[in-house]
């Protein structure tokens, strides 16, 4: 098995570095820190960083095919306008009780958005993966979850990839893109004796999937036809959140990190833990979509 190491790219200090996003057509970094309410990107164009107060926790950005972006807050998803720093509800959050918040979210190749939720007291069962839909309606795609997290597709849209981080698996679905539905899910990949946790992913153009290892320092790139980890590399950082390409022939691959829970040794060992890392890649990566296409 193969092993690389990733570099530092954008020294930030996240508390919860997470939810990576290309925009190919603005040539755009996004991601999030949860904690830190944030959103950022980076403009390779202007080679410029910027950054977002969103007012509350953030799990994830999808750009939108017209200006503005969508982020999933902790009570809803929103249409927020850079321009004008205007946040408008598109989809309020079920949660009268407050223990709920959006997380990992992206876009389908027909422009909906699915994004799932995590309880904030680690519940068993009560989180949910949603889809929205271009029109503003949402479905719940998948219920009794405990932490939703990555989620991805095969290159031929056939298959859809999803990560509930407590059960330590990788399960695939059937996928209708016509529909945006799909059937009986089956484990694909074990993760129990890895190191750390799985957590966000992606997928490039031979089907192999990428994930990040929480607690565990690194992505590792596997086969879900055969179950195989086939690369591994090394993050600098312990807690790796979470992955996307990047670039205009999506050969490179970005990584989100966390401060959340390192202590000052740990910290002192990590001084870059929060930053976001890059290693270029052999394996050109899938693209990923914008909300209403």
């Amino acid at each position: 098995m193969e092993n690389v190491n990733a570099t530092c790219w954008i020294r930030v200090r996240n508390t919860l570095g997470e939810g990576p996003c290309w925009d190919a057509e603005l040539k755009r970094f996004y991601w999030v820190d949860i904690e830190g309410h944030t959103l950022w990107w980076y403009d390779e164009k202007e080679d410029e960083l910027s950054s977002a107060d969103m007012g509350q926790q953030i799990g994830f950005a999808v750009p939108k095919v017209t200006d503005g972006v969508i982020v999933g807050l902790k009570d809803g998803i929103y249409e927020w306008d850079e321009s004008s720093k205007q946040l408008d509800k598109l989809v309020e959050l079920d949660d009268a009780d407050g223990v709920l918040r959006f997380n990992d979210g992206k876009a389908d190749p027909y422009g909906r958005i699915f994004a799932g939720t995590l309880h904030l007291e680690d519940e068993e069962n009560e989180a949910t993966l949603y889809r929205l839909d271009r029109d503003g309606t949402t479905e719940e795609m998948l219920t009794g979850l405990t932490l939703s997290n990555g989620l991805t597709w095969s290159p031929d849209h056939k298959w859809f990839y999803h990560i509930d981080t407590p059960t330590e698996t990788v399960r695939r679905y059937p996928y209708d893109l016509s529909s945006g539905t799909f059937g009986e899910g089956e484990v694909v990949i074990e993760f129990k004796d890895e190191d750390g946790f799985p957590d966000g992913m992606t997928s490039d153009e031979e089907g192999h999937l990428w994930i990040a290892h929480f607690a565990g320092g690194r992505v590792s790139r596997w086969n879900p036809e055969t179950g195989e980890k086939v690369l591994e590399v090394m993050v600098p950082a312990p807690n790796v959140t979470s992955c996307c390409f990047i670039g205009d022939d999506l050969k490179q691959l970005a990584i989100t990190t966390a401060r959340e829970g390192m202590d000052d040794e740990a910290l002192e060992t990590y001084p870059d833990a929060g930053s976001v890392f890059k290693i270029d890649t052999e394996v050109k990566g899938m693209p990923l979509y914008r909300f209403g296409r």
